[in-house]
């Protein structure tokens, strides 16, 4: 895809991008496929995929208790438990605001460690990276900030993401869907957003802007980005996902490149469709 080539402009010493299609298909990509790079925030989707199988195993249920009291695991992943954003401390009653919280991912993940009696990194390992093929990523710390992944690794996951096969399909589609609906907060780098749209574990773009992916994407697309300048999303109208690694940190640089480089990826996959 000619539109990929983009990120080799971008001020930014190392960029490798993938467009994955809806039928686990590459429709291209550019830059190196086995360099590991720091995912930052883009872990969370793989903490939440995973929090997403201990559900169905019936290690855990949506609605119990996890975290600060009143909260339950559904509220960790949708990023209502009113935990802060970097402390393990309280701010609002669950269920009422909607704040970004690394904390709350690693509550989940504590949680997740305890129903399980395994390490949440070695489920993470044995339950969703293994079976993908997900052999070069790793979770070294952090639940919510600490992995670290390749270009072919994540091409993989956007592939599971669109078609499940760890998953039952209609989990990923909850998991894709608006979860306290109405709720405002704060996007990391993107400032208030009214209503502040999450699923569980991923974003949901809704009417977000200014928002890190394109002006036309549908308001159906789901993903993450990333502090460390990174970005994964899936466009159910598009039938595709793109995974986006630099080994640069989020910053105005990224503001100003990844909403062009989607509308243009957008624009040659349905030019690409006839």
């Amino acid at each position: 895809m000619d539109s990929l080539r983009m990120i080799e402009t971008w001020p930014v010493p190392t960029a490798a991008a993938a467009v994955v299609r809806a039928d686990g298909t590459v429709a291209g990509t550019r830059g190196p496929a086995a360099q590991r790079f720091a995912l930052a925030s883009v872990t969370k989707p793989l903490t939440a995929y995973a929090a997403l199988m201990a559900l169905e195993e019936g290690a855990v249920e949506l609605d119990e208790p996890a975290g600060p009291e009143g909260s339950t695991v559904r509220h960790l992943l949708a990023h209502t438990s009113g935990l802060a954003f970097d402390e393990h401390r309280t701010m609002a009653e669950p269920g009422t605001r909607r704040i970004y919280s690394n904390a709350g991912f690693e509550a989940l993940a504590d949680h997740l460690a305890k129903a399980t009696e395994m390490p949440f990194a070695q489920y993470l390992r044995e339950g969703v990276l293994g079976p993908l093929g997900m052999t070069g990523t790793e979770l070294d710390g952090s639940a919510a900030k600490d992995g670290f992944s390749t270009l072919a690794d994540l091409t993989r996951f956007a592939a599971e993401l669109q078609s499940p096969a760890l998953l039952d399909p209609s989990t990923v589609r909850q998991a894709a869907s608006v979860i306290f609906p109405g709720l405002s907060g704060v996007l990391p780098g993107y400032g208030h957003q009214k209503p502040n749209d999450w699923g569980l574990g991923f974003e949901i773009r809704g009417t977000k802007s200014p928002h890190w992916t394109g002006e036309t994407s549908a308001p159906g697309t789901f993903g993450h980005f990333g502090q460390s300048g990174t970005f994964l999303w899936v466009d159910p109208r598009a039938g595709a996902a793109c995974v986006v690694l630099t080994d640069r940190d989020f910053g105005p640089w990224a503001v100003e490149a990844w909403t062009p480089f989607t509308d243009a990826v957008l624009a040659e996959l349905a030019e690409l469709a006839g």
